[in-house]
C-alpha cells in the first residue's frame, strides 16, 4: 500500500490528491490510507495534508526501503522483487544465497540492495568500503541462456548503465575504466564485480554488483587519492544537489534492462560497442597492460564487440581480456 501511494503522489507533487481518491484507486478504506500516510511521514516523507483538499508530497528522505525503491521504478522485469537488508557482509554474496537456496529460476531480475555491506567485495578479493547511509550498494541476479564465456561482458553492459543512471540523475558525466569501474575526473567513483555459477556449457546464475560512492566526504587513507564520491564532485561543480539513492538506483536498474535485452540478441556487444567507447575514459589514452605474463605499454583504442580492449602496440594491436589483467594509466589511476 505504501509503495501504490507513493506512486500516485509522485505522479505530480504540485496537485493535493483526496482520501477518497486513494480510496477508490486502490480498493481500501480511508483508515487504510490515513495508516499508510502515517507510516510514511514517520519514516521521514513531508506529506502534506489539507482538510478538503487532500494529500500532497514535499519532499522525500534519502532512504532506501523496499517501497521507496519499488515506488521509483520504471522497468519492465528487472527489480520486480527487491531483496533489501539494513547490513549484510555481502550484497554479491545475499544474492548467491537466493540463488542457491530457491532451487527454481523465479528469482531472475531480483535485485539485492544493502544500507551497509559489512564484508563488501571488490574484484580479486578487494575490500570494498560500505559505511552505513553513503553509498548504493546492490547486486543483480540473472539466469541469461548465454555460454558461460560471454558473461564477462555484462560487466561492461553494467557500467554503460550506471553511467546513463548518474548522468540522468545528477548531470555529472562521469566514464568508465576499463574493464570495471566508473571514474569521474580520474578518480573512482564506481566498482563493478562480476561473479559467475556455471557448468561448462551452461550459467546456474549471474550475480552483476555494484558499489556507487554516493554520499562520502572522505576515505580511507589507503584509497583517499584514487577515490571520489557524487556529493565531492558536485561540490567541485558548484551544484548543491540532494542525491537520491533510490532514484539513482530505479535510473541504473532502467538503463540496464535496456542494455541487457540489446547485449541478448546477439551475446557481444556489437551493437553496444560505438556507445560503449563513448563512455571509455580509457580511449586515445597511454594505458599500462598488468599481465601476470608480462607487463607492456600502449596507446588504447577501445574494445571490439568481445569487451576486450584492444591496444596498439606500435607493431601490433593487442586484445586484452579482463581476466587475471589490469589495465592503469601510464601517468596515473586513468
Amino acid at each position: 500500500m505504501k509503495t501504490k501511494i507513493l506512486q500516485a503522489l509522485r505522479q505530480d507533487s504540485e496537485v493535493y490528491i483526496s482520501g477518497q481518491q486513494l480510496c477508490e484507486q486502490f480498493g481500501v478504506s480511508r483508515t487504510a490510507v490515513w495508516k499508510a500516510i502515517k507510516q510514511l511521514q514517520e519514516a521521514g516523507y513531508e506529506i502534506e495534508a489539507v482538510r478538503n483538499r487532500g494529500y500532497r508530497l514535499l519532499a522525500v528522505p534519502d532512504i532506501l526501503s523496499q517501497s521507496e525503491i519499488a515506488s521509483q521504478l520504471h522497468t519492465k522485469w528487472l527489480g520486480q522483487n527487491i531483496r533489501y537488508f539494513e547490513e549484510v557482509d555481502s550484497t554479491n554474496t545475499a544474492a548467491k544465497r537466493i540463488a542457491e537456496e530457491s532451487g527454481c529460476a523465479d528469482w531472475h531480475g531480483t535485485v539485492v540492495v544493502a544500507e551497509e555491506q559489512t564484508a563488501g567485495k571488490g574484484r580479486r578479493g578487494r575490500f570494498w568500503s560500505s559505511p552505513r547511509g553513503t553509498g548504493l550498494f546492490f547486486s543483480i541476479l540473472l539466469k541469461p541462456q548465454i555460454e558461460p564465456g560471454n558473461a564477462s561482458m555484462l560487466t561492461l553492459v553494467k557500467g554503460m548503465a550506471t553511467v546513463k543512471g548518474i548522468a540522468q540523475v545528477t548531470g555529472l558525466r562521469p566514464q568508465i575504466k576499463w574493464p570495471n569501474d566508473v571514474v569521474l575526473n580520474g578518480k573512482k567513483l564506481v566498482g563493478i564485480l562480476t561473479e559467475m555459477s556455471a557448468q561448462v556449457d551452461y550459467v546456474n546464475h549471474i550475480v552483476v554488483g555494484t558499489g556507487i560512492n554516493v554520499h562520502q566526504a572522505d576515505f580511507p587513507q589507503e584509497i583517499a587519492k584514487t577515490a571520489t564520491s557524487l556529493k565531492l564532485e558536485l561540490q567541485e561543480a558548484g551544484r548543491n544537489v540532494q542525491i537520491s539513492r533510490a532514484e539513482l538506483l530505479a535510473a541504473a536498474l532502467f538503463y540496464f534492462e535496456q542494455y541487457y535485452e540489446t547485449y541478448l540478441q546477439t551475446q557481444d556487444l556489437s551493437a553496444l560497442q560505438e556507445e560503449y567507447n563513448s563512455m571509455l575514459a580509457n580511449i586515445g589514452r597511454g594505458v599500462r597492460v598488468l599481465d601476470p605474463l608480462g607487463e607492456y605499454e600502449g596507446t588504447a583504442l577501445g574494445i571490439d564487440n568481445k569487451g576486450q580492449l584492444l591496444v596498439d602496440r606500435g607493431k601490433e594491436v593487442s586484445e586484452v581480456s579482463s581476466g587475471e589483467v589490469s589495465v592503469r594509466g601510464i601517468y596515473g589511476y586513468v
